[in-house]
């Protein structure tokens, strides 16, 4: 299997483009699916692939969409940072109208600390990069506040929804995100982050790793951990890679956890769980980091294998079938695969 690297990832952020609406405000899938909303967390991983290709006005575009978003819904977030919240509808939410940029207000896992700190995280590797979309003193406010606002959570040992919006526990992964963000808000100058806040999050998730909770021994959502946040250590990101690898690697993708049964193939929601693309693609974009070709490589075929016949990359396929869900192009998992290959093709 062979790789035209640049008329690949053109043609994959093509398909991603086709989700923006807004500058910068991407749905998660198509407007014909469930998915045609915006997420807090889809966006910031949709952007990566752009990121990584040097379409940087495009990353500055959503960075500015999320900021806005968040200026929106000030008085809340003031409300969170004076008030701890409690119940799911308090925290800021993951979901927002791609028009309208209101919350949607059905009951939901709004409990998500991962996906504000990559909130955070987008924005302040936009100041690092000399590329910042923090323009008024309203705006530059509302970093400080997103900082406040997960300190005050105290994060690292905050029960949340985490990455896949399930049961309230504490997340490794959304440690990890919040304290990634951190590190580089407390690089600039004008924001104040609290050390200690810092302190206690790294010292929570060695506690924890390399589990991601206490449910759940291992997780796809662990590989956040290596990229993009880039908070394990030597030891942890090969203990993660070796249970990721020898317990959820599956045909068409990566498990997210054994027994989750999110469209799980089995009328009885066991055994049998769906098979998520964009894990392979992260497996590669990992390997490739790491300087491993053969390993990179091996999983990016992987990942080709699982793009369908329209050049899509779906969210997953049913277990152990050709058949993905009808959440296809999902945009996260098309920007994974676009990183993978844009990684894959610098190891030359």
């Amino acid at each position: 299997m062979t790789f035209d690297f640049d008329a690949e990832i053109k043609q994959h952020l093509d398909v991603i483009r086709k989700l923006e609406g807004k500058p910068g405000v991407f749905t998660a899938s198509s407007d014909d699916t469930f998915y045609n909303k915006a997420w807090l967390r889809d966006i910031y991983f949709i952007v990566l692939g752009f990121l990584e290709t040097g379409d940087i006005k495009t990353v500055q575009n959503a960075a500015k969409a999320l900021l806005t978003v968040f200026v929106k819904h000030k008085d809340k977030i003031n409300w969170a940072i004076e008030n701890k919240p409690h119940y799911a509808w308090q925290y800021i939410h993951a979901r927002f109208n791609p028009e309208t940029f209101e919350e949607y207000w059905e009951e939901w896992g709004n409990s998500q600390n991962d996906a504000v700190g990559e909130v955070l995280n987008l924005i302040v590797t936009l100041e690092e990069l000399g590329a910042s979309v923090v323009e008024t003193d309203e705006e530059r406010e509302m970093v400080q506040k997103i900082v406040d606002y997960l300190v005050n959570l105290e994060y690292w040992h905050d029960d949340d929804n985490g990455i896949w919006e399930e049961n309230m526990e504490v997340h490794a992964s959304s440690i990890g995100s919040v304290v990634a963000a951190l590190k580089k808000a407390n690089r600039l100058d004008w924001l104040e982050v609290p050390d200690v806040a810092i302190e206690r999050g790294e010292s929570a998730l060695r506690a924890l790793l390399p589990r991601e909770s206490t449910t759940k021994f291992t997780d796809l959502a662990l590989l956040t951990l290596i990229y993009p946040f880039a908070v394990t250590t030597e030891e942890e990101t090969v203990e993660i890679l070796k249970n990721v690898e020898y317990h959820l690697v599956k045909d068409k993708g990566v498990i997210r956890y054994k027994l989750d049964r999110y469209y799980n193939n089995n009328i009885d929601g066991y055994s049998e769980e769906a098979e998520w693309c964009f894990g392979l693609s992260w497996l590669a974009i990992i390997y490739a980091e790491r300087g491993d070709k053969e390993k990179a490589y091996y999983y990016l075929r992987r990942a080709k294998n699982a793009v369908t016949q329209d050049g899509e990359v779906p969210e997953l396929y049913y277990s152990h079938t050709d058949k993905p869900n009808d959440n296809t192009p999902l945009g996260w998992a098309e920007s994974m695969y676009v990183v993978a290959l844009q990684k894959v093709k610098e190891m030359g």
